[in-house]
């Protein structure tokens, strides 16, 4: 299979997200028939709202940095389907991610002789199969899996974690997930399995309840940031911060006494909250833009530590993590900036970072979203950080047209315009912006992906 055969089948098995596509029964039996290639490395998984993408990127590059050899899973992607497989940090090759797809259907044409169409497993269910018979290939040491949707009922969540990581809960997906963060929060804490701890990011207080509980039920060790690790001396230049990290004391264990958890996975390196680094302060020099990273970076060095990975390769691997598509500058005259802000939480976060870290300059907003998103909730938080709005689409068949958005948006802003596509939009920014303006590219992670293709094509 070469890879414009593997991108056109995953292509046909693509539709809109329903509800009743939810379940595991699918996945288990592809996992069966491909040999349960999820068994052959030890996992990270990953759930949130926001910042399990950034969170799940440092855990795998402090993990790569100690020595191991890594896997990380992400969803979606920016350009090509090959970026959501990263083996050692570098998207998986054309080769590779065509010989994984082959395997995958293969048998999902087995499935279907013999149980019908409708055993079929969906398109993500489809790629997370690639991902992990790509792992396993690869012969991984670790796979960081972010979940896509939920946690409970995701089709990562076939795996068997040494850890698993919940990132900050917001509203998102609220038609699938609930209506409220704590039906939300039960969703992601379906992540959390026996014997395996959970590092938990700072939560509001009813998505913290829903969690806990879980853990007491599960008798699950909790890693609580903000808690047990505290990011002491904040320092920023350009918006991208450095701290220490710290962990104030052990005894993390919510279903017990402080022992460390029974039945840990075969195999595990997972080690007992060590006394090597209880209260000493680890460096973190995290190059991911906005003070929200700050927390995402915490997360991971936490997670890191309970991995038993040492300080030193805790500070390396974030210092060195790579992460496009989030508050990424590109040189330009006038500077572009390029962050996926798809949700509220992510809205306010781009918009307090312009607000900190941009003022005085005048911004031109390029924005486009899919249809199901919570497009006016996001544009009261971004439109008034703009002096200028644009107003676009990418080319994905979710995405809004600029006239629904301007019928949604309109109140927000007095000067809004409307592009055809991402490079339109870009050339009415440009003709309206000085050298000293700034252009903001954001929204969609596809809109996103598009133009950042389009502009490092061009040598921006």
């Amino acid at each position: 299979m070469t890879r414009g055969e593997s991108v056109r089948y995953l292509l046909s098995l693509l539709g809109d997200i329903r509800g009743s596509n939810f379940g595991l029964e699918r996945m288990e039996r592809l996992m069966a028939r491909l040999g349960h290639p999820q068994r052959s490395f030890q996992i990270v998984h990953v759930a949130g709202t926001n910042g399990k993408g950034s969170t799940a990127a440092f855990i795998e590059s402090g993990l790569r940095a100690s020595g191991k050899t890594t896997g990380l899973y992400t969803s979606p992607h920016l350009a090509r389907f090959n970026e959501r497989l990263r083996i050692n940090g570098a998207e998986v090759s054309d080769t590779g991610f065509a010989a994984a797809l082959e395997e995958v259907r293969a048998a999902n044409e087995w499935l279907v002789e013999r149980e019908g169409r409708q055993a079929h497993p969906t398109f993500f269910e489809s790629m997370t199969a690639v991902a992990f018979c790509g792992f396993r290939n690869a012969q991984v040491d670790w796979g960081i899996v972010e979940v896509g949707l939920g946690g409970r009922l995701d089709a990562t969540n076939v795996v068997n974690p040494a850890l698993a990581v919940i990132t900050p809960i917001e509203l998102d997906h609220e038609r699938f997930l609930g209506k409220d963060k704590a039906s939300i929060a039960a969703e992601k804490a379906g992540i959390l399995k026996p014997g395996a701890r959970v590092v938990v990011a700072p939560q509001r207080p009813e998505a913290w309840a829903v969690i806990e509980e879980r853990a007491k039920q599960l008798g699950v060790e909790v890693i609580r940031i903000g808690h047990h690790w505290q990011a002491e001396g904040l320092s920023e230049r350009r918006g991208c911060y450095r701290f220490e990290a710290r962990k104030s004391r052990d005894g993390f264990t919510v279903g017990g006494a402080g022992e460390s958890p029974a039945g840990s996975p075969a195999g595990s390196t997972l080690e007992s909250t060590a006394e090597s680094t209880l209260g000493k302060a680890i460096e973190i020099a995290v190059p991911l833009a906005g003070e929200h990273q700050v927390w995402n970076a915490l997360t991971a060095a936490a997670s890191l530590d309970a991995l038993g990975v040492p300080p030193a390769a805790i500070s390396a691997g974030i210092e060195q993590t790579e992460w496009p598509g989030r508050l990424e500058r590109l040189p330009d005259r006038p500077e572009i900036l390029l962050d996926a802000a798809h949700n509220p939480a992510g809205a306010r976060a781009l918009a307090n970072f312009l607000t900190k870290h941009e003022r005085g300059r005048r911004i031109h907003l390029i924005y486009g979203a899919a249809r199901d998103k919570a497009i006016d909730e996001v544009a009261s938080s971004l439109f008034p950080c703009a002096d200028r709005v644009f107003l676009t689409r990418s080319a994905v068949a979710r995405s809004a047209s600029p006239q629904t958005l301007l019928a949604i948006t309109d109140h927000h802003h007095e000067h809004i315009s409307l592009s055809r596509n991402v490079d339109e939009a870009i050339e009415q920014a440009r003709a309206e912006a000085s050298a000293e303006d700034l252009i903001v590219v954001t929204g969609s992670i596809f809109l996103v992906g598009e133009a950042r293709e389009l502009l490092l094509a061009v040598g921006v």
